[in-house]
C-alpha cells in the first residue's frame, strides 16, 4: 500500500486535509484509531466559527483563523453542512471586563476583523434574554455556527468520493524512515508513504516523536458541555463569550446549527484518555450560562458531554515540516479556534507539500461538490410524499424524536466513509439526538446495520471495539 500523502488523524483538520489533497493527483490515505471520523475533539466541539478577534496578531492562529472564517461560506455550501452567520458578542459585567473588550476591539481590527463595541442597551435590543448587567459587549457580525462533525463527515465522504483512502479502527503504533519515504504500522495495515501529515490531536506530540520528529508537548484540556432541548424558551440567537479576566474567559451560551443552545465548556487539564463529565464541571457551566441568562432552567438540559482539547506548549498552531524527519509536516495544537481554521489549515498544508514534491496539478475526476442526505423531516409533504414512491423506506420512521426515517439510516452507511456504528448512524442522520438517546430507536438502527453490513446482531457496536450492546441472547445469558 504506497501513498504519495498519509494523513494520521481522522478529525476536521485532517477530514479537510484530506478533501483538498483529493482534488490533485496525488494518492492519498488517512488514517485513524477510532472507528469513525470526527470521534475525538471534532465531535466534542461547540461548533463555532470564530471571526477572529482574539489570536494575537500575526501568529498563525490569527492567519488561520481568519481566512478559515472568510472560507467557511463557501466550503459549508459545498459540502451542504448546516451553517449560519450569526455573529457573536462579547459581554463585559463591569469595568475591568469592559477593558478586556476594548483590548478584544483593538486586537480584532489589527488582524482585520470587522468589530465594533455596543453599549449595554443595545445589547439587549439584540438579544432581550440576556442579564440587565451586561454593561458592553463586543459585536463581531461574521462569527457563526456549524455542525462540527458533520462539517468533518461531510468533508472526508467527498475526498473517499474522490479516491481518498481512509483506514478506520487502525492505531498508529509504529513509524519507520524508508528511503525517501515513511512506513507506518497502523493496526492490521502497513502503509508507505512519501510524505506523512501529522493531524493526530491530543496524540500529535506521541506520533512526531515515533517518527523521530521535533519533541513539542500536547495536554489535554477537557471541556464539558450542556445541550439543552430545543422546546427550552430561554434562547439568544448569536455567540455569546464573556470577556476575559483574571478569572478567565468563562463558557459561552450558543445557538446550535440543529436549533439547541449549548453552554460551556470549562477548562481543566487532564489525561488524554479523560472525557468524563463531573459534578463540579457542569455547575460552574451552569452557573456561568446563568450569569447571561438568570432564568435558565437545568431542568431543559438534555444531555451532558466532555470533550479534549490539545492544547500545545508554543502556545500557537504547529504548522510546519519537521527540520529533523524530512517530509513529515505536523498540523499540531489544533485547539480553538481551530474548527474555523480548518478550512485555511487545509489550503496551507497542500501548499506546503506541494512546494515540497506533491503533485499540484488537478484531478479532472475531482469535485468539491458533495450532496448530503436528504432530511425528510425537512421536506414539504409534496415532497416526502415523492420520496417515498422512490424509496418505501422512508415511511418508516425510525426515531421518533428526530423523526429520522429508515431510508435515511440506510443511506448514512452505504455513503463514502459511511457509518458502521450506532453512533456513526447518529452523527450522520441524528438519529439518537433526542430527549430519550436512542431508547426507542437504537434496536432499530442495530438491526439495519446489521442488514446492511452483513454482520451478527452481537458484533455491532456503539462505537467501535469495546463499546459492544449487546453480549448474547437473554434465554443463552440465564443459564
Amino acid at each position: 500500500m504506497n501513498y504519495d500523502v498519509a494523513i494520521i488523524g481522522a478529525g476536521i483538520s485532517g477530514a479537510m486535509i484530506a478533501r483538498e489533497l483529493s482534488c490533485l493527483n496525488a494518492n492519498v490515505c488517512v488514517i485513524e484509531a477510532e472507528a469513525d471520523v470526527a470521534a475525538g475533539a471534532t465531535r466534542a466541539n461547540s461548533g463555532i466559527v470564530h471571526a477572529g478577534y482574539d489570536a494575537l496578531p500575526g501568529s498563525m492562529k490569527a492567519r488561520m483563523n481568519v481566512r478559515g472564517n472568510a472560507l467557511m461560506p463557501i466550503v459549508v455550501k459545498e459540502l451542504g453542512v448546516p451553517y449560519e452567520n450569526c455573529g457573536s458578542l462579547v459581554a463585559a459585567f463591569d469595568d475591568e471586563e469592559d477593558k478586556s473588550v476594548d483590548m478584544l476591539l483593538q486586537r480584532g481590527r489589527e488582524n482585520g476583523v470587522p468589530v465594533k463595541k455596543i453599549s449595554g442597551e443595545e445589547v439587549r435590543k439584540r438579544e432581550p434574554n440576556l442579564s440587565r448587567q451586561i454593561k458592553s459587549a463586543l459585536w463581531a457580525p461574521t462569527a457563526g455556527i456549524v455542525s462540527p462533525f458533520e462539517l468533518a463527515i461531510a468533508a472526508m465522504e467527498n475526498a473517499a468520493a474522490n479516491g481518498v483512502q481512509v483506514y478506520l479502527s487502525s492505531r498508529v503504533t509504529a513509524i519507520f524512515r524508508k528511503n525517501k519515504g515513511f512506513i507506518i504500522q497502523a493496526g492490521p495495515n502497513c502503509i508507505e508513504t512519501r510524505f506523512v501529515v501529522n493531524a493526530a490531536g491530543v496524540y500529535a506530540d506521541d506520533i512526531s516523536r515515533m517518527a523521530g520528529g521535533e519533541a513539542f508537548t500536547i495536554t489535554a484540556r477537557r471541556g464539558e458541555y450542556v445541550l439543552f432541548d430545543r422546546s427550552q424558551p430561554v434562547k439568544v440567537s448569536s455567540v455569546i463569550f464573556g470577556a476575559p479576566s483574571e478569572k478567565g474567559k468563562g463558557v459561552l451560551f450558543s445557538p446550535t446549527a440543529h436549533g439547541n443552545m449549548i453552554a460551556g465548556p470549562t477548562a481543566q487539564f487532564t489525561g488524554k484518555e479523560d472525557t468524563d463529565t463531573t459534578r463540579e464541571g457542569l455547575s460552574a457551566v451552569m452557573n456561568g450560562v446563568r450569569r447571561y441568562v438568570p432564568s435558565i432552567d437545568r431542568r431543559s438540559a438534555i444531555t451532558v458531554f466532555a470533550g479534549l482539547r490539545a492544547m500545545g506548549n508554543r502556545h500557537d498552531f504547529i504548522i510546519e515540516e519537521s527540520k529533523s524527519a524530512q517530509g513529515f509536516v505536523n498540523v499540531a495544537g489544533i485547539e480553538s479556534p481551530g474548527l474555523t481554521s480548518a478550512p485555511a489549515i487545509a489550503e496551507y498544508v497542500t501548499g506546503m507539500l506541494v512546494s515540497m514534491g506533491v503533485d499540484g496539478t488537478k484531478k479532472t475526476s475531482a469535485t468539491r461538490i458533495r450532496k448530503p442526505i436528504e432530511v425528510f423531516a425537512h421536506a414539504t409533504p409534496e415532497r416526502q410524499r415523492e420520496l417515498i414512491k422512490t424509496d418505501p423506506r422512508y415511511a418508516n420512521v425510525i426515531c421518533r424524536c428526530e423523526h429520522v426515517t429508515e431510508a435515511e439510516i440506510v443511506q448514512s452507511i452505504h455513503r463514502p466513509c459511511g457509518a458502521t456504528t450506532v453512533d456513526g448512524v447518529k452523527m450522520r442522520t441524528s438519529a439518537g439526538f433526542g430527549r430519550c438517546h436512542g431508547g426507542f430507536c437504537m434496536p432499530r438502527v442495530m438491526d439495519i446495520l446489521s442488514h446492511e453490513l452483513d454482520k451478527d446482531l452481537n458484533d455491532i457496536t456503539k462505537c467501535g471495539e469495546g463499546s459492544w450492546i449487546l453480549a448474547n441472547k437473554t434465554k443463552e445469558g440465564a443459564r
